[in-house]
């Protein structure tokens, strides 16, 4: 199996932004514990930030037979991008969309997700622990 993890704008700021909100690891400490688990279930992922919509969109059309799944935290694309849900469905692979906050517990506009009713699920508020749910999650599909 073959995951990736696309992490979209502002998220390669973390540790060093709104720590109560997001915790204090970086992305690419985060990345190291994801691979880390993967490595331990026989997961291969990718992974893959951009603060830019469109490389988004163009790196998951690129995932057509080459990628399983895909875990997306779309972050303020979130709630804005019907192009990134466009491009999940053009490709037709099941993803998981991750949330280091709980979105439906903050701003309002933030409460409103393009991609939550695509998605095979939706994890949200458990910090960086997510991801790896996340990885669970897809794990127990091939068994």
């Amino acid at each position: 199996m073959k995951v990736l993890f696309i992490n979209g704008p502002n998220l390669n700021m973390l540790g060093e932004r709104e720590e109560d909100l997001y915790g204090q690891l970086s992305l690419d400490d985060i990345n190291s514990l994801i691979k880390e688990k993967a490595d331990s279930i026989n997961v291969e992922v990718e992974f893959y930030q951009s603060n830019e919509e469109g490389k988004i969109v163009s790196r998951i059309q690129s995932c057509s037979g080459t990628i399983d799944y895909i875990v997306i935290n779309p972050a303020a694309f979130t709630h804005t991008s019907i192009a990134i849900r466009d491009a999940l469905l053009a490709v037709k692979i099941g993803f998981i969309e991750v949330h280091l906050s709980n979105i439906f517990s903050r701003e309002d506009f933030r409460q409103n997700s393009y991609v939550s009713s695509i998605a095979l699920g939706v994890i949200s508020g458990f910090g960086h622990q997510g991801y790896l749910m996340a990885l669970d999650a897809l794990d127990s599909l091939k068994k």
